[in-house]
């Protein structure tokens, strides 16, 4: 696939290095020739210096011949213009655009982006996803991953197991019996930065972080088989000023389970701004490492940190300061999980993938299937898709365990009739099931033929 990215910013670093791990051929248009560099440096793919919004630039680029634009720039009006002349002058046949403005979401402009207007085909947003995720993230104390699928009938759940969980070192296959009210379906294990495909003849480590997907009304039955309780995320300390730490302020502003919502922040401009755009949330200025100030934002007494500074490491350091300083469940935002896993795990500090996130925001606009919602779990750890059997899908009537699946890549669960099931082995495709899907980064243009 030939793909026209627009920006070499933080957020597009994330989806070159995602998209460059798959056989697409990417161009990256910048400005800034620094930036324009160093993402060359890092990547195999073709800089060309200039704006995307530019018709000559992206006529320099191969637009003609393209199959997608990313518009990812700081710019909410530059990705929009991009978009249009890559629609109008280029027929470019698949358009993304970064908007981070949440103006452009009121429902008064809701017909702004469609064909008669501006041609978006996928507006996403990175930092509202990213404080979304973690919002969804401080529901459920413990995980590090917590999706939605097949209309929030099924959560996609990762998280770390922990040495006193009961329910380690017994295989998968015996664990309905060490757990009789568990119902899961346990997609794979990350074990000393190696992923598992798990069998029944596998077990769980302590150390593992494992995904599974769990029927939503059965999560508390999880926690509580898993050994993960933990007291609920009332008092919320935000490390870091930015948009992430304002909408997930907000956020938390309107959740009537959360009493208190602090953000500290080191840079007194941001802290002003953040001040006075949030209502009930206080607003200190200074550093994570001063004493003072985690005494007078009283810290000790918060039941999570989120720290979600721009920086994996100052992240990190973070997370171990409030851990030392008495907060349970600290959160750390980076940008891989699964290389920071091997590089820091000190007090069982909890890592939330921001490029995982970012890339799970657009996936089902990449993907040649009939996706409702895919997810990515990480740098070569595969994606988990939602997938809708459309009325006139010629996988009607197939039994699932006659899909040509590749290696690697299996059904894992099927929704029909609001049931979920996961024994799928006397279960046949019928139309408007749905299926969860999930798929290594080996099998994925395999399994997309078959629900093209």
């Amino acid at each position: 696939m030939k793909i026209i990215v627009g920006g070499a910013n933080s957020i597009s670093r994330s989806i070159v290095g995602y998209l460059s791990r798959g056989n697409n051929d990417i161009i990256v248009i910048d400005n800034d020739e620094n930036a324009l560099n160093q993402i060359a440096q890092e990547w195999d793919i073709l800089p060309i210096y200039g704006l995307v919004s530019h018709p000559d630039i992206l006529k320099k680029a191969g637009a003609t011949n393209a199959d997608l634009l990313i518009a990812a720039t700081d710019s909410d009006e530059i990705n929009m213009v991009a978009c249009q002349a890559a629609y109008t002058l280029f027929d470019i046949p698949r358009r993304i655009a970064r908007i981070d403005s949440r103006v452009y979401f009121k429902a008064a402009w809701g017909n702004l982006f469609d064909d008669n207007s501006i041609p978006v085909d996928l507006v996403f947003s990175p930092e509202y996803e990213i404080a979304s995720a973690l919002m969804n993230v401080l529901k459920i104390p413990g995980m590090s991953v917590v999706y939605p699928l097949a209309d929030k009938k099924l959560q996609l759940l990762s998280f770390r197991i922990t040495k006193k969980c009961p329910l380690v070192q017994i295989p998968l296959s015996h664990l309905e019996r060490a757990a009789p009210d568990l119902n899961i379906m346990i997609i794979s294990i990350v074990r000393g930065g190696k992923i598992i495909y798990p069998n029944g003849d596998d077990e769980l480590h302590g150390g593992d972080e494992i995904s599974l997907l769990v029927e939503s009304d059965k999560v508390d039955d999880l926690v509580h088989d898993f050994g993960l309780e933990h007291k609920a995320n009332e008092n919320i300390v935000i490390i870091g000023g930015n948009q992430i730490a304002l909408y997930l302020a907000e956020k938390l502003e309107i959740d009537d389970n959360i009493v208190s919502t602090k953000i500290i922040d080191d840079d007194v401009k941001s802290a002003s701004w953040l001040a006075e755009h949030l209502n009930q949330t206080a607003v200190f200025s200074g550093s994570i490492m001063s004493e003072a100030i985690l005494e007078e934002t009283g810290i000790d007494s918060a039941d999570a940190s989120v720290a979600v500074n721009m920086e994996d490491k100052d992240n990190l350091v973070a997370s171990m300061v409030a851990k030392k300083n008495g907060v349970d469940n600290t959160i750390a935002l980076v940008t891989e999980r699964s290389a920071n896993t091997q590089i820091i795990n000190i007090g069982e500090n909890i890592l939330v993938d921001r490029t995982s996130i970012t890339m799970s925001s657009i996936l089902k606009e990449l993907r040649k299937a009939n996706i409702v919602n895919a997810y990515s779990l990480g740098a070569n750890l595969g994606e988990v898709w939602d997938i809708n059997i459309h009325d006139n899908s010629t996988l009607s009537g197939t039994k699932i365990s006659e899909l040509p699946m590749p290696s690697e890549s299996r059904i894992c669960a099927l929704i029909r009739d609001n049931k979920v099931y996961f024994d799928l082995s006397d279960k046949t495709v019928q139309i408007r099931d749905r299926l969860i899907c999930f798929c290594s980064p080996s099998a994925i243009k395999k399994t997309e033929r078959i629900f093209a």
